[in-house]
């Protein structure tokens, strides 16, 4: 088969689904149309995990689905792309920015903190001890359960190395300004500002007052 004709059949951008042929260090090589053979390599198996691990997914004869990510006719080869098919679960999160408040699942529990997987994505993170919570008393991982449902403060966001950083602590010191804004200077909240004014002060009587003078 001509190697014009499958770039005209499948062009880049297309999925194609053939039969695991042989997997070897570098990735595995799919049966495609005509007998010739394209290869996924390592890095195109999965977005989260290292290919070595992902590779471990596999095995020779099995039916995949994959995307053409480059025909080559001169050295007669074809790159697949597995995690390319169901798109970039960064994409997913574009919608999402720094400060933007997230419900999350909670997938994992350890002694250094939870691994999360953030609501209407496919990204997991990871919330680290310290915050877990604004409390150092509640700053412990075993008072989740896995399937929990968390609200947390996205604070940082870095696709170059496919990273979301969220903070339950975060969003809890953002709330509690936002109550001090809101309830501090008027009357009726006076005694809930008073509460949240004390619990505040106690951390970060700088930003209270900033909190207070933009109210």
């Amino acid at each position: 088969m001509g190697w014009d004709s499958f770039l005209s059949a499948h062009p880049k951008g297309s999925v194609i689904e053939g039969p695991i042929r042989n997997i070897t260090e570098f990735g595995l090589f799919v049966g495609l149309d005509g007998g010739v053979d394209g290869m996924v390599h390592l890095s195109d198996l999965d977005w989260n995990r290292s290919g070595d691990e992902a590779i471990k997914d596999y095995k020779k004869g099995d039916t995949v689905k994959a995307v053409v990510l480059d025909v080559d006719p001169q050295k007669e080869r074809i790159s697949l792309g597995i995690k390319q098919v169901g798109g970039d679960p960064m994409e997913s999160v574009g919608k999402l920015k720094k400060g933007s408040q997230v419900t999350c699942e909670v997938m994992a529990v350890q002694d250094s903190g939870i691994e999360v997987k953030i609501a209407d994505s496919d990204m997991t993170t990871f919330i680290k001890r310290s915050d877990l919570s604004r409390d150092r008393s509640e700053q412990r991982p075993e008072r989740f359960n896995v399937g929990d449902k968390v609200d947390a403060a996205i604070i940082n966001i870095d696709k170059n190395s496919r990273r979301i950083t969220v903070s339950i602590k975060a969003l809890e010191i953002a709330e509690e300004k936002q109550a001090v804004a809101q309830y501090g200077s008027s009357d009726s909240g006076a005694s809930l500002g008073d509460i949240f004014k004390a619990a505040i002060k106690k951390k970060e009587s700088a930003d209270d007052k900033k909190a207070e003078d933009n109210g």
